[in-house]
């Protein structure tokens, strides 16, 4: 019989492969991508990947400074694809 310890360590891996696959289908659709929008859902959606990545390694490894670099990166995330979709729609990002 498996202990908590064990099932703990294949649901992390299991993260970091699901992540993984997803970042890599993402950067797939970021390059295929027929229009600009779907580029910016691509690179939004790596964000999130590259998010989870960050939130499962602290998970690993019992660190709690990666919760604030998730934090970070969840922030910059948003701003850049806000700043990125104002650049499509209207051609300037500050008006």
């Amino acid at each position: 019989m498996t202990n908590a310890l064990g099932l703990m360590d294949i649901a992390v891996v299991v993260a970091f492969v699901t992540l993984a696959a997803g970042q890599l289908l993402s950067m797939v659709r970021l390059v295929l991508g027929p229009t600009p929008g779907d580029r910016i859902l691509a690179l939004d959606t790596m964000v999130i990947n590259a998010l989870g990545l960050v939130v499962v390694l602290g998970i690993h490894q019992g660190v709690q400074i990666y919760f604030e670099v998730s934090l970070l990166i969840a922030m910059l995330g948003f701003v850049s694809t806000v700043a990125l979709a104002r650049f499509i729609l209207r051609g300037d990002i500050i008006e």
